[in-house]
């Protein structure tokens, strides 16, 4: 091998960044069909208490949410930081918002 300045005729090529196709967007479509089957068959099965079916509901939809933002949005590859840190501010406002009117609601 030819040596330049310490490097390997192999370490002076460049190669582009992996991409990963489409078999993570595909895992995460049904992951969300699946998801919204379930949030359709929670509500509509009679068996189910009222509260039990709002929290199910309430949690899938969070967690299909931070799927499609991690994967749709590419949320989780490199220099994404600050989007990923205003959708965190937002989200946390929002959060006290809702806090805050259910306080002003009941008092």
């Amino acid at each position: 091998m030819d040596q330049t300045n310490g490097q390997t005729a192999q370490n002076k090529i460049k190669r582009a960044p992996v991409h990963e196709g489409p078999r993570n967007h595909l895992i995460t479509f049904a992951l969300s069909l699946l998801l919204t089957f379930l949030a359709f068959m929670a509500a509509a099965n009679q068996s189910l208490s009222t509260g039990f079916v709002i929290f199910l509901l309430v949690a899938m939809a969070f967690s299909q949410a931070i799927m499609q933002l991690a994967y749709w949005m590419h949320l989780k590859d490199k220099g994404h930081f600050y989007p990923r840190l205003f959708l965190t501010i937002g989200g946390i406002v929002a959060f006290l918002c809702f806090i805050a009117a259910i306080y002003w609601m009941w008092w």
